[in-house]
């Protein structure tokens, strides 16, 4: 900024030529400052960043007053200063309105995951109780195969995946050792779990000297969640399927020669489908990938997310054999 030996006095004097009434100047500046004062903490903490303004319209002003003397001096010398003032409300106004901007709460909450892929959340069981809720615990899949661990399911269908979860669990107690009628296979443990589609808004949080990640269910899209079940040690391996393109969702006719695999694919098919003769479930769903690999699995009721396509398949699988 130039000093005032270096400025064009006839420059600013023709500036300030149309002010006649030195007493307007001042209640111009007593508004500007009283306005200033309403944020004196916010004002203090930017006075180091905003005294080159105030410090330079100051020292204009009084030279220009020397140099001038009388009214008009004065006039010049509170016309600098209101410059000054103005520029300082300007910047201070900026300041503020950055902080405004800034989010008050949730500052905490990130996101984990993709925007364009799908998520899970498995249940192992156990519960917690945060801010005065029951809560599942579990781990949380993501799109690109990463597994966190001890994340809890917070808000938006937390009591619905413990009820799932419980009938899962007490129908693999009562089925699993038992032999598939079918395919004379032992039936396996099944497993829930519960996709979201797109990022996963979690936060951290130390309950007992443990670390959680906590996800914030309420700020996810209830048409994002829906819940399945399938093979426990096939989860991993159906949400990649979910992630990879070209798979798609199909139903398993009752007639399917599918059901007469003797393997763990025929097993799980078919059992999927007796479990939904007990709890608030749907069976007889498979994932085919592109290379024609399938997953057989099942819907639960609730969540039922609209978003995700393999929650309601369109299609008929009709293997050959």
């Amino acid at each position: 900024m130039q000093g005032p030996k270096d400025l064009d006095l006839d420059t600013i004097l023709s500036g300030i030529g149309n002010i006649k009434n030195i007493r307007k100047i001042k209640e111009y500046l007593d508004d500007k400052l009283k306005k200033l004062k309403e944020y004196g903490p916010v004002i203090a903490s930017y006075t180091l960043l905003l005294s080159p303004y105030t410090r330079s319209s100051l020292s204009i002003g009084l030279y220009l007053e020397r140099r001038l003397g009388g009214r008009r001096g004065i006039a010049a010398k509170y016309a600098s200063i209101a410059v000054g003032v103005a520029v300082t409300a300007a910047a201070i106004g900026f300041a503020l309105f950055g902080i405004h901007a800034l989010p008050s709460h949730n500052e905490h909450i990130q996101y984990v995951g993709s925007q364009n892929g799908y998520e899970a959340f498995v249940p192992n069981g156990q519960t917690i109780n945060y801010n005065g809720q029951t809560d599942p615990v579990g781990n949380l899949i993501l799109n690109n195969g990463t597994t966190l661990h001890d994340v809890i399911w917070n808000g938006q269908y937390a009591s619905t995946i413990i009820n799932n979860h419980n009938q899962i669990v007490q129908l693999n107690g009562q089925f699993v050792g038992q032999t598939d009628p079918i395919n004379n296979q032992p039936y396996v443990p099944l497993q829930d779990l519960y996709v979201i589609k797109g990022q996963v808004p979690v936060e951290q949080a130390t309950i007992n000297g443990q670390t959680y990640y906590v996800i914030e269910a309420n700020k996810i899209n209830p048409a994002d969640i829906a819940g399945f079940y399938t093979y426990d040690k096939w989860v991993s391996n159906f949400v990649a399927a979910m992630n990879t393109p070209g798979t798609y969702a199909a139903g398993i006719p009752g007639n399917s020669p599918v059901f007469q695999w003797t393997n763990t694919t025929g097993t799980v098919a078919y059992q999927t489908m007796v479990y939904q003769h007990y709890a608030d479930l749907f069976g007889g769903s498979v994932l085919i990938s592109p290379n024609k690999t399938i997953i057989p699995y099942g819907i639960t009721t609730s969540p039922s997310g609209s978003a995700i396509p393999f929650d309601l398949p369109q299609q008929v699988y009709n293997p050959s054999s």
